[in-house]
Parts: structure tokens; sequence; C-alpha cells
């Protein structure tokens, strides 16, 4: 994972709070025989150096005590629907979830700093419950909090940013904006990963970013932003650090055919157009909806 900040604390120190660890970009094959057609990266690469944010801010994003997050709304949500926080699973203040394991509307009082465009700080915003969070085929969190978007937005003067209803696309300009580190990251969208394994986790259709997406402890829960939309496509939280296969901190991706592709240096988001289908009336998270497919308890 891109870990929570505990965690990761004694190695940004040492690199630097406004610097991104130095990474090889070159994909390396556990097996001598790689099918090189899951590792099609230099087509997209090429075009990295001209991706650029232009109109992506921090209005939005928000600082948990150890991630990164956003406040994001359905396409379907209403101004005075109670607002939802996004983060990652592996940043759920009660641990990581286990394999399998899926938390629904949990109690929570935890807090957020929301960020205006600039990336200052401009209030606190608090959670009534963790709506949903699970580290099983995705790595996401979602905090129902105490106001609506109409109040945030009448307090704040910032809008929620909203979930794309739509599977990303290779080649896509994106943003990953940390409100944690205040620090943007800006690639394409480099492909997809069929399987994606860290550890004891396993993540399904995980976006994996071009190179120049070096992000670090901290940015985990980060908001993945369309440069052309505005709109929320995936949510960061993982990249293989030490080149190691399949373990903690260093994911591998896996093929339809189980081929194991380990990409030292690249890293990776979860997909958030799954989420809208699951997000009804109220933000109430109901996983029986029609076409939601979020793992259920």
């Amino acid at each position: 994972m891109n870990k929570p900040l505990v965690g990761a604390l004694l190695s940004v120190l040492l690199l630097g709070a406004g610097v991104a660890p130095a990474a090889a970009s070159t994909a390396t094959s556990t097996d001598a025989a790689t099918d090189t057609a899951t590792r099609t990266v230099t087509a997209t690469r090429k075009a990295t150096p001209e991706v650029r944010a232009k109109a992506v801010t921090f209005a939005g994003t928000v600082a948990l005590s150890n991630c990164s997050g956003s406040v994001v709304r359905a396409p379907s949500s209403q101004p005075g629907d109670p607002a939802l926080v996004l983060s990652n699973g592996h940043c759920l203040e009660t641990g990581f979830p286990d394999p399998g394991e899926v938390v629904l509307d949990k109690a929570s009082t935890r807090s957020f700093t929301l960020l205006n465009a600039a990336g200052s700080g401009v209030g606190t915003l608090r959670a009534s419950k963790i709506a949903y969070g699970t580290m099983t085929d995705t790595d996401v969190s979602l905090y129902q909090l105490t106001r609506t978007y109409a109040q945030i937005e009448s307090s704040y003067g910032i809008k929620a940013l909203e979930l794309d209803a739509s599977h990303p696309v290779k080649g896509t300009a994106i943003t990953v904006a940390s409100g944690y580190w205040k620090r943007t990251y800006s690639c394409a969208v480099d492909g997809f990963a069929y399987r994606l394994k860290e550890g004891a986790w396993t993540w399904k259709d995980s976006v994996r970013y071009t190179s120049a997406c070096q992000t670090i402890g901290g940015t985990s829960g980060s908001p993945v932003i369309d440069n052309a939309t505005g709109k929320v496509v995936a949510v960061n939280n993982t990249g293989n650090e030490d080149g190691q296969r399949c373990t903690d901190n260093n994911p591998c991706e896996v093929d339809e055919s189980g081929t194991v592709t380990v990409r030292k240096g690249i890293n990776y988001a979860q997909q958030t157009y799954g989420i809208v289908p699951c997000i009804g009336t109220g933000s109430r998270i109901d996983l029986n909806r029609a076409g939601c497919a979020l793992p259920k308890p």
C-alpha cells in the first residue's frame, strides 16, 4: 500500500516531505517467459511529459490523520444528502480489514480537514459512521458525514467531487491530489491490472499509472481525477517499492492466465465507477441496488 503515514513517516522524512522517492520505472518479470503483452507501458509513457494538471485543484480534498481523501458525490446525489468522504480501506481507524471482511454502517466520529483550491485547511468535517469499507476486490472506505453537501458548500464554498460513473480509459490524463501532503501528481492511466496481489489482499481491475506518478506514504486515499472532466475515476492506494513479488508494499500483477508481472516503482489505484450504483437515497450504501457489485459482508 501507499502506507498510512504512521508506517511511512521515517522513510518519508529521510526522503524529504516534498520529494517523491526515486524508483526505477523499468518493468521486471518473475517469469523468464513473461508474456510481454501484459506489460505494454512504453506506448503511453512517451506522452507523459506533456501531461499537466490544468483545472485540477485541492478543492474538495481532505486530510485524514494518516491518509488522504475527498468529499465525493454520485451523479444522482442531492444537496440535502449527507456528504460522503472517499479514502482507502487500509486507512480505516479500525485497522486493515481482513481478506473477505466488509465494514458496513459502523459508528465513527473521525474528523477530516477540508481543503480549498489552494490547499489550505478551511474547516473540520466529522463522520457519523463508516458507511462502507473493505480491502477485498478493491481498497476503499466511504465515511458518511454529519453535514450535507449543501451545508458544506454554504459554509466553505466548496463542492463535492463527482464520481465518474464510467470505467476509466487507458491514456487518460489524470491528477492524484493528496490532501495530506497538499501535493499533486500528474501522469496518465497506463493500463489496468486484471488482478493486483499484495500480501494477503487481491484487487480487481486496478488502475496502473505511468511512471510520473511517484506517490508516497500519506497519499493513500487520494482521489484520482480526470483532468478533462474534473471527475474522480479512482482512489490511489499502492505501489511496488522494492521490486519484490506480491509482498506487502510490493504488489504484483496477475493476468488471466496466471502470469505474474512485477513493476518496480510503478503505482496503482482502485477504480471507483463501481461505487456509483451502490449509493442510494440519502447517501445510503445499498449493496442490493441494481448494478452494485461491491463485496458484501
